[in-house]
C-alpha cells in the first residue's frame, strides 16, 4: 500500500486515483481494484487485487496504531520519539520505511526503527528461567496503567486524523521524498 501511495495510485486519503495512467488500476463491478498480479501470473489462475476495502481495512489498522501511541505519548508529556521497536512476527516481516510511509507510528529516525522479533515469548523465556526477571517482571506488571483508548476524549480527532496517508496534520521530516520523477505508468 506504501508503494500504491508513493506511485500516486492512491491518495492521502486513501482513495484510488482512477485517472493514474497504469492498465493495473481498473474497475470491477462498479469499484477500482489494483491489480498485483495477472491470473496468468498466479497458480490459482485468478488475478490478486487490492481492493478500496483493502485501503481502508489497513487504514483503520495504521489508524488505531498510531492512536494509541500518540495517546500514549501525550499521557506521559511525550512530544517526539526517540525511537521504535517493533515486535513480534508483525515487527520482523514489516518493511520499517513502507510502515512510515503509512504513518504507523510517529515519525522517528529511520535508524532508529529496530524489531526484537518475538519479544512476549523471549520475556516468558526469562522469566521462567531466571526468579530474579521473574521479580522483576511481577514488579513492573504491578505498576502497569491501562488506558482505554476509545475512552479518551482525544481519541475520535486522533484517529480521523491517522487515517490519512501518513498522517492529516502531524509531520514527518524523517520521511525521505516518497515520489520521483518517473509517471506511474513507466514503474506499474
Amino acid at each position: 500500500m506504501a508503494e500504491l501511495y508513493r506511485a500516486g495510485i492512491i491518495d492521502q486519503s486513501g482513495r484510488f486515483q482512477t485517472d493514474s495512467a497504469t492498465k493495473r488500476l481498473r474497475i470491477n463491478d462498479g469499484k477500482p481494484e489494483f491489480v498485483i498480479a495477472w491470473p496468468e501470473e498466479t497458480t490459482l489462475g485468478e488475478a490478486i487485487t487490492i481492493s478500496q476495502q483493502d485501503v481502508r481495512s489497513v487504514q483503520l489498522a495504521k489508524g488505531a496504531l498510531y492512536t494509541g501511541a500518540k495517546l500514549m505519548m501525550k499521557r506521559l508529556g511525550i512530544a517526539k520519539l526517540d525511537r521504535v521497536v517493533l515486535a513480534g512476527a508483525f515487527g520482523s516481516y514489516i518493511d520499517k520505511r513502507s510502515a512510515m510511509i503509512l504513518g504507523m507510528f510517529p515519525d522517528c529516525d529511520l535508524d532508529h526503527v529496530s524489531s526484537v522479533g518475538n519479544a512476549a515469548g523471549d520475556g516468558a523465556r526469562i522469566a521462567l528461567l531466571n526468579r530474579d526477571k521473574r521479580l522483576e517482571a511481577d514488579t513492573i506488571a504491578r505498576h502497569v496503567e491501562y488506558l482505554e483508548l476509545t475512552l479518551e476524549k482525544e481519541f475520535q480527532q486522533e484517529f480521523m486524523a491517522a487515517m490519512s496517508i501518513p498522517h492529516m496534520s502531524d509531520a514527518f521530516p524523517h520521511l525521505p521524498p516518497l515520489r520521483d520523477n518517473h509517471s506511474t505508468s513507466s514503474r506499474v
